[in-house]
């Protein structure tokens, strides 16, 4: 079957929906029934908040329940198959983020297809990638880390939520970009990675702002990078990579909504629409700043083509890093 470029995901084994009747929506009747949002993370994470979020705002403006549903576990692939094995009659998405991009290259197989077993719906956040060290650390610009890393090959250390996570994807592009070496101390989890760092048992971080701004406006981490064509206005007094010499180093931090494959077109055109006059609520906006984020809401398309370019991002860190799948 010819896929369209709105497929993206993992979906279906034997038959499942090939022989389920064609499901005719009205758009303005859907959804009949409430709609369950996977979030395939713990509670409390960044996907689980805007995933609940935007549940609460479509609740309001559809007159129909939007709830979230954490089904955690396997770098989020457990929750991930699960709404790909879903009925594709948008009662059931997927709330996603960047690990989406990363799982191919830290398992080797899916429960379902990656690349076609969703629909993308649209983005719902994207964040700045910030690299923080230790305030204690005498290193006061990105020259002087990355000087200290030529020198000192492997000394440098990073926390992260373990291999495969996207603290160990973002610092392990950085030092391919920067042409360095790093030395790697996966935790249990990204939270504890920063009180790894706080309690000096590691020196330095590559992670999404939200997670580091409070530290750094604290006093307890020093920021020396973010991603971006132009400062952040929450860390303004940090440059840019562009700015200290590596513009090639990118990534930024996005969450967004997905539906499982085959999910009716004008159903995933409804969903966008809604989730695009959330992002215009002040009540959103006011949270989504709260979250270091800046709002979402591009196309189908256009979310689809991030989630294959992120992908192909990943695949060519993850080979030159030598990531060993599980």
């Amino acid at each position: 079957m010819k896929t369209t470029r709105r497929q993206i995901l993992p979906l279906l084994a034997a038959g499942a929906g090939l022989g389920m009747p064609g499901i005719a929506w009205a758009a303005d009747a859907y959804p009949a029934r409430p709609v369950r949002i996977i979030a395939p993370f713990p509670p409390g994470g960044a996907v689980d908040a805007v995933a609940r979020k935007i549940a609460q705002k479509l609740t309001e403006q559809v007159g129909q329940q939007f709830f979230v549903e954490n089904k955690t576990g396997a770098t989020g692939t457990i929750g991930m198959a699960e709404a790909a094995r879903a009925a594709p009659d948008g009662l059931t998405l997927l709330a996603i983020d960047s690990t989406y991009s990363m799982v191919p290259y830290v398992f080797r197989r899916l429960a379902w297809d990656h690349a076609n077993g969703f629909s993308a719906i649209t983005d719902s956040a994207r964040g700045r990638t910030v690299l923080v060290v230790r305030a204690n650390l005498p290193l006061r610009t990105y020259q002087d880390f990355i000087e200290h890393a030529r020198q000192n090959p492997e000394k440098l250390t990073y926390g992260s939520g373990g291999i495969g996570s996207v603290l160990h994807f973002y610092a392990e592009g950085l030092q391919q970009a920067a042409g360095v070496k790093f030395f790697h101390v996966p935790y249990r989890g990204a939270g504890d990675a920063m009180i790894g760092m706080l309690s000096g048992q590691v020196d330095f971080a590559v992670a999404p702002t939200a997670a580091t701004i409070e530290h750094v406006r604290g006093g307890t981490m020093r920021a020396l990078a973010v991603t971006g064509t132009t400062r952040s206005t929450y860390l303004p007094d940090v440059p840019t990579f562009g700015e200290v010499g590596q513009p090639q180093f990118s990534p930024v931090y996005w969450t967004g909504l997905a539906a499982p494959a085959r999910t009716p077109q004008e159903v995933i055109d409804r969903l966008r629409t809604e989730v695009v006059r959330a992002m215009d609520a002040p009540d959103m906006k006011e949270f989504l700043a709260s979250q270091v984020a800046e709002p979402g809401g591009v196309s189908s398309d256009d979310f689809a083509t991030l989630i294959r370019e992120e992908t192909e991002r990943w695949r060519v860190v993850a080979a030159q890093a030598h990531i060993e799948q599980q």
